[in-house]
């Protein structure tokens, strides 16, 4: 098990963003793009292979003022999860 932030298992996405096999820096250009589309306190998943998104996405929503859910394992890829401000 991962020391990175679970997500809780009742978390809901109002939209996805499918960034499965994409390598840095673009699944954390995508979800900058992503989110700017969103409302306010909508949550954006983000589905990445990419092991690089476990730092750069918490680091990024951190500094972006968004709140950073945490994340959820599945077979093969991750489900990122980040509130909007």
């Amino acid at each position: 098990m991962s020391d990175f932030k679970k997500a809780p298992d009742d978390v809901k996405a109002d939209h996805t963003l499918d960034a499965r096999g994409l390598s840095c820096p673009m699944p954390l250009l995508r979800t900058k793009k992503e989110i700017d589309k969103i409302q306010s306190g909508e949550v954006l998943e983000v589905l990445g292979t990419d092991p690089g998104s476990r730092n750069d996405l918490p680091g990024w929503a951190t500094r972006a003022g968004h709140e950073w859910l945490g994340e959820k394992e599945d077979e093969g890829f991750i489900h990122f999860y980040i509130r909007k401000k």
